[in-house]
C-alpha cells in the first residue's frame, strides 16, 4: 500500500463522501486511492450503496480486498453480492440486514440483543426468518416495545404478509411496486426467497432521481457518469465519439441539400426557410421523443401498444404540421411577393405542404427511435437526440427542396 495514505478524522470523512458525489466513479475511485482502506470502508458506507458499488467495481483488485478486510465482515459481504447483480437492479442497492431473528425468539431475548444493535445501526424493523433464511415475517419497533410478555415469541408478534423485493428486479419495475407503500426499508429476496439484504427507500428515490437526470444527456451522447468536476480529458474522451457520430449524420443532411443545389441557385429564397422547416419538424419529433422516453421509463408503454403510440404521434404530427405550415405558408407569401417573385403563392403552398409532411415524418421517427433502441438491446435514450435530428433534417429539407423541383423548376 502506498506511504503517503491520508488518515483524517469523522467529519472530514463526512465531508469526503459528499466531495464523491460530485464525481464520475473512475474520479471518486482515484480519489479515494490517496485514503488508508479503513477510512475509504467508512465513507463507502456513507453513499448511496448502487454508486459505492460502481466505486468499488473501477478500484485496483488488491485494494479492493485490502478495503473489504477493513469493512466489518457483513459490510464487506453485502458489497461482493451487490456487484454480482446488473446495474440499476435492487440488488444493487442492498445494504446488510442489522436485526434479522427467528420466529421462536421471545420478546426478552430481542430486546436485549436490540438494545446492543441499536447503540451502533439505526434500526427499523426486525426481520424475522425460518432455519433456512427464508423471510417469514417483519416486526416492528413499535410492537416490539409495546408487548407486555417478554415470554411472547415473535412468530406470534409479526407481520405475516410480508412486501418484499427480489434482487433481480430492475429499479423502474421496483418504483412501480412501491410508489403507494413508502416503507423507509424493504427487504430484499433472492429467488428462492432467502432473506439476502434490505434496501431503503431513500436510496431508491435517490438512484431513481439520478437516472432522470442523467436520460437528458444520454440523449445527446452525454455519458451517465459525468458530473460536473469530471476532468476534461474524461467527458472529452466520452463526448467526443458522440460528436463525430453527429458530424456524420449532418452530412446526411448537407447532402441532401447538395443534391437540389441547382434548385438553390435558381431560387435563393428557398434558402431562409430551410431553417425554418427543420427546426419545427425538429421540436415536433423532440415532443413524441420525450413522451415515449417517458413512457418507456415510467413502464407505461405495455406490450403491444406500440402501434397505437406511433399512431398517435403521427396523427400529432400531421396535424401540428398542418397548422404550423398555414403560418409558414403565409409568412413565404409575404416574404416571396415583397421580393416580387411571380411563384409566391406556388411557394406557400410548397411551404405548407413540406410542413405538414415533415413534421408527420418526425412524429414518427420521435416515437420509432426509442422503440428500435429497446429492441435492439440499446438504452432507449442514448444518442436517441442525433439520429432524431439527421431524420428530421433529411425529412424536412428534402421534402422541402425535392416539392420545389418538382412543381416549379
Amino acid at each position: 500500500m502506498p506511504n503517503d495514505l491520508k488518515f483524517v478524522n469523522s467529519g472530514e470523512a463526512d465531508h469526503l463522501a459528499s466531495e464523491l458525489l460530485t464525481l464520475a466513479p473512475a474520479d471518486a475511485a482515484e480519489t479515494l486511492a490517496r485514503y488508508d482502506d479503513a477510512l475509504v470502508a467508512e465513507v463507502l458506507q456513507q453513499i448511496n450503496p448502487s454508486f459505492a458499488s460502481h466505486i468499488i467495481a473501477e478500484l485496483a483488485p488488491g485494494r479492493r480486498s485490502s478495503m473489504f478486510a477493513a469493512a466489518p465482515p457483513a459490510v464487506s459481504q453485502q458489497w461482493s453480492r451487490n456487484l454480482s447483480f446488473e446495474d440499476a437492479s435492487i440488488g444493487r442497492l442492498m445494504e446488510p440486514t442489522p436485526a434479522t431473528f427467528l420466529g421462536r425468539e421471545t420478546v426478552r431475548e430481542v430486546t436485549q440483543r436490540v438494545r446492543e444493535l441499536a447503540k451502533r445501526v439505526t434500526l427499523t424493523y426486525l426481520f424475522v426468518v425460518d432455519n433456512a433464511g427464508h423471510i417469514s415475517g417483519v416486526v416492528t419497533m413499535r410492537d416490539l416495545v409495546v408487548s407486555e410478555n417478554d415470554d411472547a415469541t415473535l412468530d406470534t408478534l409479526m407481520l405475516r404478509d410480508v412486501f418484499a423485493l427480489k434482487a433481480s428486479l430492475p429499479l423502474a419495475d421496483a418504483m412501480r411496486l412501491v410508489v403507494h407503500r413508502h416503507y423507509p426499508v424493504y427487504p430484499v429476496t433472492d429467488d428462492r426467497g432467502l432473506l439476502i439484504g434490505q434496501v431503503r427507500g431513500s436510496a431508491m428515490f435517490e438512484e431513481q432521481a439520478f437516472e432522470f437526470s442523467a436520460q437528458p444527456g444520454r440523449m445527446v451522447g452525454v455519458g451517465e457518469e459525468e458530473r460536473l468536476l469530471t476532468p476534461w480529458s474524461r467527458s472529452l474522451k466520452s463526448r467526443h465519439p458522440w460528436l463525430q457520430l453527429n458530424l456524420l449524420t449532418a452530412f446526411l443532411a448537407a447532402g441532401v441539400v447538395g443534391i437540389f443545389q441547382e434548385t438553390l441557385d435558381q431560387m435563393v429564397i428557398l434558402a431562409l426557410f430551410l431553417p425554418v422547416l427543420a427546426g419545427q419538424s425538429g421540436n415536433t419529433g423532440c415532443q413524441a421523443l420525450a413522451v415515449t422516453l417517458r413512457g418507456l421509463t415510467l413502464g407505461e408503454l405495455k406490450p403491444g401498444t406500440e402501434r397505437t403510440l406511433v399512431a398517435k404521434e403521427a396523427l400529432l404530427g400531421l396535424l401540428n404540421g398542418s397548422f404550423v405550415g398555414l403560418t409558414a405558408g403565409a409568412g413565404m407569401l409575404v416574404v416571396a411577393r415583397a421580393q416580387g417573385n411571380p411563384n409566391a403563392l406556388a411557394l406557400a403552398g410548397i411551404v405548407m405542404l413540406a410542413m405538414t409532411a415533415s413534421c408527420l415524418v418526425s412524429g414518427i421517427a420521435g416515437a420509432l427511435i426509442p422503440l428500435t433502441l429497446r429492441r435492439l438491446g440499446a438504452d432507449p435514450a442514448t444518442a436517441s437526440s442525433i439520429f432524431l435530428t439527421t431524420a428530421t433534417d433529411v425529412a424536412s429539407m428534402g421534402l422541402f427542396l425535392g416539392l420545389a423541383t418538382a412543381l416549379l423548376i
